[in-house]
Parts: C-alpha cells; sequence; structure tokens
C-alpha cells in the first residue's frame, strides 16, 4: 500500500477492520452529538456485552471524588456537578476498556508474532484486555508468559548494564496519573537521564513554547466558568464533536446567552454548526438543535496566523478612530513589544494577510468586529494550530490578538488550549519533561534526595532517530501505542527493532507489541474503570484537564486479572530491580498513594496541601500567575512577538495535507472504518479534496490516486490506491486520517521552532493511481 524512494517501507498491515459493505459517502446534515451519538452508544454497549456495566459506568464516569475520569479527553469536569458530564466517544473508550474479552497466554501460544504482525489493527485491539505480563521468544516467534519479578529483573538488568543512562528512553502517552507520572520521571532522573519523550511532542510542544515565551506559563490561563461568562469564543483548528465533544454543552450554553462563536478551521466540521446535547432531555425528546457558531471562516492549511494578523491589523485601524477599540491601558501596564508589533501590521499588506490566509479581508473583518464588539473574548485551538512549522509563532499571535483589548487576567477572557488526552498535562506538570526546569530539578533533589541530571534530553523525533542510531538500546513505553503514533511509519519501526529491549505497559493488544526490540516484555496495567487495591486499601489517583483542574479518579470495577499490576506499582518495580540500592522508599510508596502525594506537593509548584485540597469537590486548580497579570517573562511583563507571516501557499500542482482522526477513533484506536461527522461509512483508505482540485487532476468521487509527499530534505513516500472524496475544504489543501497517513510524514519533517512533527501540514502531490 505504500513505498518510498528510500526503501524503507513495504506493505503494511491495515489499520480498521475489513468493511462489511462498499465505501459510501454522502455529507452529513445532522446536529452534532444528539441521536446519532445515542445510537453508536447503544450499539457500543451491545457490541461490548456491556449493557449492565456499561450504564453503571456513565453513571459514575466524571463525577467528583466518588467516580473516574473518563479516559477519553482532557476536557474539565462540569463545575455544577452534572450528573452526566459524558460523551459519545468517551463512552466508547470506557467500554472499550470494559470489555469482556481477554487476551493471556493460551492467545499468545497460538499465534506468532509474524502472524499478528499481519492482522489489522482494529483485530488487535479487539481481542480484549491482556491478563499477564509477556516475555518474547525470539526461537518460537511467540510471547510466553513470565513471572512479575522475572519481567521486573529483565528490564532492571537491561538498564543497569547501559553504558550510559542516556541509552534509555522513558516515553509516555497522557493517560498516565499523576501519580504514576511522578514516580517514572523520578525513575529516569535518578537513574541518570531526561530522556522523557511524550505525546505532547507531537501534539501540545508549540502550544507550551508559545505560551511560556508570551505569559510565562506553558498552560492555558481560563477554567470553566470563564467559557460560562465569556462573550465572544473563537475556536480553532479542532474537530470538537469528535476531539472534546463535551465541547458540545459549552458552544450551546454560549449561544443561548447570546455569546458570539467563531469557528476558524480549514474544514467546516459538524460541531461548528448544530447540536443536541444528549443530556437536554427535552431537546432530545423534541429533535430540537442548538446552533453553535455564529460564523464560520475556512483558512488555507497553515494560513491561520495570517487570518490572526488581519484581526489585528484590523482592531489597530479601528483603533485610530476609536479609542474603545484598543485597551491602551493594559497594553502599557503590562506588556512589552506593542509599539513593533503595532509597526508589523501596519507593514503587512491587506493583500498578503488575504492570499496567505486563503480568506478574503471582508471576512477577516468579520471576525475582528465579532472581537471588536465583544467585552470579553476567548481564543481556543487544537493541533489544527500547533503541529505546523511555524506553530509557535501562531499561537503567540494568538496571544498578540488577547493582549490589544487586555482579554487576560479577567473573567471571561484568554487563551484556551484544547489537550487531547485525559491527563497529557498532568503529565507535563508533574515531571514528564524532556526539557526540565532547574527549579523543579532543585526541588527534587532537595526533597528526593537524588543527583538528577541537568542537561536536556530526547523528545519523541530524538528518540527515534537515536534509537535508529543504536544510540538508544532501551525504550519504555507507558501507555499508548508509540509504532503507530509516530511520524515516519518504516522509519520509526526500524529503530524500535533495533533496540535491545522495548518494555510495553498496556491495557490492550497493539501495534507497539509486534514492532520490537531484540527483546521485548508486554506488562499489562489496570484501566482507569478498575480498582486499584495496594496494602493499605482501595487507591485513588489524580489527574489534571486541560483547564488546570485537579480531581482525583477512582476506579468502580473488579480488574479484568488477578495478574494485573497498577501503573504506579510496575513503575515501581522496574524502579528497584534497574535501582537495586536507591534509598527511595519505591515499595512504601505503593502501599498508599496518600505517600506520592505528599511528596509531589514539597515538589510541585501549586500542589502544597495536595491530598486535602485533591479530595475538594471537583478538587483544586493549579495556580496560574497570568491570569493574576504575574509574568514570569524576562521583562515581567506579556510578549507581544513580531513573527514574519509564513508563507503557506503550496507550490503549483502540490497540495497541503493534514492528518486527522476519524469520528469513530480515539487516538490510534480505531472503532471502526465510519466517520460519521463527515459522511463516510466503510472507509479508512481516502483523501478528502478540493472538488476544482480533482477536477485540475482528472479526478472523480472514489478514483483510486496515490499520494506522494516530499520531505525537507527531498527524499519522497507515497501512499497507493488511497480512494479521493470531494469535500468542503479550501483549494490547495487535503485531508486524511492518521495513523495510515503518518507513513508520508518524514523524520526530518518537524518544526524548528517545536520539534513537532508536521502532521498537519505535509507537501503531497496527489494523482490518478498508476
Amino acid at each position: 500500500m505504500n513505498a518510498s524512494d528510500d526503501g524503507r517501507d513495504g506493505p503494511a498491515p491495515r489499520v480498521g477492520p475489513v468493511p462489511a459493505e462498499e465505501p459510501h459517502f454522502r455529507p452529513y446534515q445532522h446536529p452534532a452529538a444528539g441521536w446519532g451519538a445515542a445510537k453508536s452508544v447503544g450499539r457500543v454497549l451491545f457490541r461490548e456485552r456491556a449493557l449492565v456495566d456499561g450504564p453503571r459506568a456513565i453513571m459514575r464516569m466524571n463525577h467528583e471524588n466518588t467516580g473516574f475520569d473518563c479516559p477519553g479527553c482532557a476536557w474539565p469536569d462540569d463545575t455544577k456537578g452534572l450528573r452526566l458530564d459524558i460523551c459519545e466517544n468517551g463512552i466508547k473508550h470506557v467500554t472499550w476498556e470494559m470489555t469482556h474479552k481477554r487476551v493471556g497466554a493460551e492467545f499468545f501460544a497460538a499465534h506468532s508474532v509474524t502472524e499478528l504482525f499481519g492482522w489489522s489493527d482494529f483485530d488487535l485491539e479487539d481481542q480484549g484486555r491482556l491478563t499477564e505480563p509477556m516475555v518474547y521468544d525470539p526461537e518460537s516467534d511467540h510471547y510466553v508468559p513470565i513471572a512479575w519479578h522475572d519481567a521486573f529483573e529483565l528490564a532492571g538488568t537491561a538498564l543497569r548494564e547501559l553504558d550510559h543512562p542516556d541509552q534509555a528512553s522513558f516515553y509516555t502517552s497522557g493517560r498516565l496519573g499523576n501519580e504514576a507520572t511522578f514516580l517514572y520521571q523520578l525513575l529516569a532522573r535518578e537513574l541518570g537521564t531526561n530522556n522523557l519523550p511524550d505525546c505532547s511532542n507531537m501534539c501540545h510542544e508549540a502550544s507550551g513554547r508559545a505560551l511560556q515565551a508570551s505569559l510565562g506559563t506553558g498552560k492555558g490561563t481560563v477554567d470553566l466558568k470563564d467559557w460560562e461568562t465569556t462573550d465572544a469564543l473563537f475556536i480553532m483548528g479542532v474537530n470538537a464533536a469528535s476531539n472534546a465533544p463535551r465541547m458540545l454543552t459549552a458552544l450551546a450554553e454560549a449561544y443561548h446567552r447570546g455569546a458570539q462563536i467563531v469557528h476558524i478551521n480549514p474544514l467546516v466540521e459538524a460541531a461548528a454548526t448544530r447540536t443536541i446535547v444528549p443530556h437536554d432531555f427535552t431537546d432530545m425528546a423534541l429533535f430540537k438543535p442548538t446552533r453553535t457558531s455564529t460564523l464560520n471562516l475556512q483558512p488555507r492549511i497553515g494560513g491561520d496566523m495570517a487570518l490572526l494578523r488581519g484581526i489585528s491589523k484590523a482592531v489597530l485601524e479601528q483603533a485610530k478612530s476609536d479609542p474603545k477599540a484598543l485597551d491602551q491601558e493594559f497594553v502599557d501596564r503590562y506588556t512589552a513589544g506593542f509599539d513593533a508589533y503595532r509597526a508589523l501590521c501596519e507593514e503587512t499588506p491587506w493583500s498578503e494577510i488575504e492570499r496567505q490566509s486563503g480568506v478574503d479581508r471582508e471576512d477577516i473583518l468579520k471576525a475582528a468586529r465579532v472581537y471588536h464588539d465583544a467585552d470579553r473574548s476567548i481564543v481556543s485551538w487544537c493541533l489544527g494550530i500547533s503541529q505546523h512549522e511555524h506553530g509557535v509563532d501562531t499561537v503567540r499571535e494568538i496571544v498578540n490578538v488577547l493582549l490589544l483589548r487586555g482579554n487576560l487576567g479577567r473573567e471571561g477572557a484568554g487563551p484556551s488550549p484544547v489537550r487531547g488526552h485525559s491527563n497529557v498535562q498532568g503529565n507535563r506538570t508533574c515531571g514528564i519533561d524532556h526539557r526540565p526546569a532547574e527549579d523543579f530539578l532543585r526541588r527534587l533533589a532537595d526533597v528526593c534526595g537524588i543527583d538528577p541530571p541537568h542537561a536536556h534530553g530526547l523528545d519523541t523525533v530524538g528518540t527515534i532517530e537515536a534509537m535508529r542510531r543504536g544510540d538508544v538500546k532501551v525504550f519504555v513505553g507507558m501507555g499508548g501505542n508509540f509504532a503507530l503514533a509516530a511520524p515516519d511509519t518504516p522509519y520509526t519501526w526500524e529503530a524500535l527493532r533495533k533496540c535491545d529491549l522495548t518494555v510495553q505497559v498496556s491495557t490492550k493488544l497493539n501495534r507497539s507489541h509486534l514492532v520490537h526490540g531484540r527483546r521485548a516484555l508486554i506488562l499489562p496495567c489496570l484501566g482507569r474503570t478498575e480498582k486499584d487495591h495496594q496494602r493499605h486499601g482501595i487507591q485513588s489517583t489524580s489527574v489534571e484537564d486541560s483547564m488546570s483542574m485537579v480531581h482525583l479518579s477512582v476506579g468502580m470495577k473488579r480488574p479484568a486479572s488477578k495478574r494485573l499490576l497498577s501503573e504506579p506499582a510496575i513503575v515501581a518495580g522496574i524502579a528497584r530491580a534497574a535501582l537495586p540500592d536507591s534509598s527511595t522508599p519505591w515499595e512504601w510508596y505503593i502501599e498508599d498513594y496518600d505517600r506520592v502525594r505528599d511528596t509531589m506537593a514539597r515538589v510541585l509548584d501549586g500542589f502544597e496541601d495536595f491530598n486535602r485540597r485533591v479530595r475538594l469537590p471537583l478538587g483544586f486548580r493549579i495556580k496560574q500567575p497570568a491570569r493574576e497579570l504575574v509574568f514570569l517573562t524576562p521583562s515581567g511583563r506579556a510578549e507581544f512577538s513580531t513573527a514574519p507571516l509564513p508563507d503557506v501557499v503550496p507550490d503549483r500542482g502540490t497540495l497541503a495535507l493534514g492528518t486527522m482522526r476519524s469520528h469513530d477513533q480515539w487516538n490510534t484506536t480505531i472503532y471502526s472504518d465510519d466517520d460519521r461527522y463527515r459522511g463516510v461509512r466503510n472507509l479508512r483508505t481516502l483523501v478528502f479534496m478540493n472538488e476544482d482540485d480533482m477536477r485540475e487532476r482528472g479526478i472523480s468521487e472514489f478514483d483510486p490516486v496515490d499520494i506522494t509527499s516530499t520531505a525537507k530534505d527531498g527524499s519522497h513516500r507515497r501512499l497507493s490506491g488511497y480512494l479521493a472524496v470531494p469535500y468542503d475544504i479550501p483549494r490547495g489543501c487535503a485531508a486524511g486520517y492518521m495513523p495510515e497517513m503518518n507513513v508520508l510524514c518524514a523524520i526530518c519533517d518537524y518544526s524548528t521552532q517545536s520539534d513537532q512533527p508536521l502532521m498537519k501540514h505535509v507537501r503531497v502531490t496527489v494523482a490518478p493511481a498508476a
């Protein structure tokens, strides 16, 4: 299905299930959520035989201090204590974890790794929950059972025998709880490395770096109460109906109270039109939708920064005749660099703003008018903004726009990044950072009695390149599916296979277990929905949502197997084996997670009195200095940036391709080959294209095409036989699904600003299939 000029790849296994019917496409005309979501949930509960446990889970998910946190997205829990603060995709994620199917020693005895490698990724995960630790036996090409003690000793010996600690890399996905996160980074740093890549390196790294440079904090400053009081919402580069479905409730409530809602995205997604919120029983009964937007703008891929520059230019032009257009008092008192930014906006011609954004001046002025008329505005964004070469500059431009009208440090205003996974922000807060701050390292050394390394470690791209060179010999994956999530799939697989040992901590079988090092371990862990029994009773873990709220999560279900361990216990087991002389009380920590939290309270800024505060209703919010107009920047002020507009207009004959998830998908987990909100059934190997671009290339609907990417280094990668689907997307742009299309993003195609793979801006050509 795919090939490259470099000879690094060949036929790849299918990701989704084998469709039972022919592909079908019909533009989606219905409200987001509503009865479509209800029907989907019913089918999922029936398929997973969760007609009892499923409803029980629904009644416990996202309930403060009595339930478990949804293992899906990081959208905050409702501040009003909503009893059904759930969504379709969250229920899919939970029932997928609560399945009755099991994968144990008998399964692995019946299927070799070579056989399993040929299975689709859907079929791999659909086998059910992993039940016991397994080790790869190269002689038989099978995974075979191994005792926990022996598994820890194997991992510990491999880490102890490294020539240098930097020959190990410790990856984590966003599902890891705060307590396990803290222990995990403590293990890596006591071992002596800052090689702590994480999924943020591929998602929101640009957001964190931009906000840190502009405001002195790597996080957004708003909370859900601000969403409930703002006058205008600008939603950029996010498909909320699939990626953060509970946002639909906030959008519907905003529309009902008269707030303006501007969606800015190359595709007009279902969340940007109408919704029926499922827990609004009256609207459900009456089939009554609520609008979720008052204006939709479709910039070209990568054109958001130019559009934002246009809004700023319009505000500054209006300020010449309307003093209220610009909050000059705020600018003078709290910001630095305004004069240079104003000059930059004045010097940027409207013709260039229109050309780079792909949006007419008239439409940009409509958005600027919304911004001018709103007393308080929030700008929210996701990966459609961050996964670009100029992602840092674009997020800084968002801050520039907010600063012009003083939309910071007051209720209903500020920047609001939408984090994807349930605790990805908590992972970074609690120490998963390959570029740790010196203050954090100093406190870690003082409290934990270790001597942590200070040199920056490897991020995701750096880890892949180091594994391929042979410089990283041990890879530990704490959750996730690294082999599918990372860019340049064949290159990443080759890198993983060069490791001496790969360790995957997982709940289900996935591709990363089959793309492994010379030796490999599968260590199965408890899921978020399951009870975590330790010596001092059932334990709770904490998570941080995308708006800096920290709260407890307590599992409700009996574990899938008696041989599962919790993530903290697995980390501690590896740590004790790797560091046998360590004075860190690893076993003592696992007896009672309150002990971990007490240590975290002494190390982490904002976690003071952790154990008491996390048990408050809805938990607590980590303090955000920028929200209080305290800016931890070199100038002590919020910093305007003056980056030039990037040239994002595709060369003649090429397209800018962005990868994305389908609706029936969560990260690399595929539930079906359908994408309801985009009108697609039984098809994932597709490319969405503008009809004029298709016509220009002699391509009709469902014609097979070849997609060829050109990397920064001039190398090419190709996907063959994909089907073209006409879609409402700007000319010069195309889109398709990850992880299949990750193969098109070369390992060298990462941002020089954030080191993020350019998943939303791949340069491609599309032609009828040879």
